[in-house]
């Protein structure tokens, strides 16, 4: 008998380029990981992808996880905007996250001119946002939403809340000691409802952070499509307002469903061609933040934006491929005595019920057998 270790991995070659594989995650997107190494070494130009800077959006840097996987179809590279300055004619997809300043008329219209020549639009727009520090929710303006407005693309200073949710840290003093644990904290909805749609195709969970609700209110000339939606639990709270995390929250709490919070639009957005828009009603659920404090993000939420360039950037052929693994294992987050008894519960219950059911059958044949032995028994 021999035991031996097997780690799975491949090369890929193409004249005197290697791309390697060093481990195939089982359950992982194979396809899709065989699909980027052999693009990564057979495309030569790659399209350009700008990410506007300069009204406190992070930098490439705070984006490491997106820009890694990002690299692999594009040249991703930072667009800061002057009176002077355009967006450039080689950029063909443009990705606008979480402002925090205010952007000027000018720079909009700059955004306007770049839809007009037929450019897709990316935006992950906070129109709240929350200091857990402080316990206070606060609305955010930057101009932004007031320039999605005017194309019929309402973004409220509103929070979503919603039932299926992340957790925060809580601290308890007890005694001298500090005790951490977690909480339930429902301002971060994790999103597990999505259409059919290529960019949302294949999507597990989502987690956001203080979104809000998108509606359209504009005309049929263009095309409206819900990408995201809360779950069947979700409600909407205005801001500003304080945080209550130790509060108890109850069914009553969540009387909305099925709010959106991505959507795609089409059509004439702007004088001059058809273009695309990407609106995210939450600029920080792809952000790592700094080096040193880097975080480590759904690959779902990296996804989501991720299919949202390629659409934009007719790049779809790998969309589908991307989302075929699997992302969310929830029976990991079981302790081990739960685990054990639902692999026993899934292996016993069917026995019993197949005995169970025989047991019946036996005694109904029992009782039909006496009741034909009695003598006052006649044949139906």
């Amino acid at each position: 008998v021999k035991q031996q270790k097997a780690f799975l991995g491949a090369t890929i070659s193409l004249g005197q380029k290697k791309e390697v594989i060093p481990f195939i995650q089982p359950g992982s997107a194979m396809e899709y990981t065989l699909s980027t190494a052999i693009k990564r070494i057979a495309v030569a130009n790659k399209p350009v992808l700008g990410f506007l800077v300069g009204h406190g959006e992070p930098s490439l840097r705070e984006l490491s996880q997106l820009n890694d996987q990002l690299n692999i179809l594009y040249q991703t590279q930072e667009i800061s905007l002057s009176d002077t300055s355009d967006i450039p004619r080689t950029v063909k997809t443009l990705v606008i996250l979480r402002p925090t300043d205010t952007l000027s008329a000018t720079h909009l219209a700059k955004v306007n001119a770049f839809l007009s020549r037929g450019g897709g639009l990316v935006i992950g727009i906070n129109c709240v946002g929350g200091d857990l520090q402080k316990s206070q929710g606060f609305p955010v303006h930057t101009g932004l939403e007031g320039w999605l407005q005017q194309k019929g693309i309402e973004v409220d200073d509103s929070f979503v809340i919603d039932s299926r949710c992340g957790s925060v840290n809580v601290q308890q003093q007890q005694g001298l000691f500090t005790i951490q644990s977690q909480a339930t904290f429902p301002f971060l909805p994790l999103i597990t409802t999505f259409s059919d749609h290529p960019i949302s195709k294949g999507l597990e969970n989502v987690l956001l952070e203080f979104a809000s609700p998108i509606r359209y209110t504009g005309d049929t000339s263009k095309r409206f499509t819900p990408l995201a939606f809360t779950s069947g639990q979700s409600n909407l709270l205005k801001a500003p307002l304080y945080f209550d995390i130790r509060k108890q929250w109850t069914e009553a709490d969540f009387p909305m469903k099925q709010l959106v919070v991505a959507a795609a639009f089409e059509g004439k957005l702007s004088d001059g061609a058809n273009s695309k828009l990407i609106v995210i009603a939450d600029g920080d659920f792809v952000v790592n933040g700094p080096q040193q404090q880097a975080r480590k993000l759904q690959p779902d939420n990296i996804n989501l934006l991720s299919n949202s360039i390629d659409w934009l950037s007719d790049e779809t052929g790998l969309i589908g491929l991307r989302t075929k693994g699997v992302t969310s294992r929830p029976i990991d987050t079981l302790g081990d005595s739960t685990k054990t008894i639902l692999k026993y519960t899934n292996f016993l219950l069917p026995i019993i019920l197949v005995v169970g059911y025989g047991i019946v059958r036996m005694q109904q044949n029992r009782i039909r057998r006496f009741k034909r032995m009695s003598e006052n028994y006649e044949e139906a």
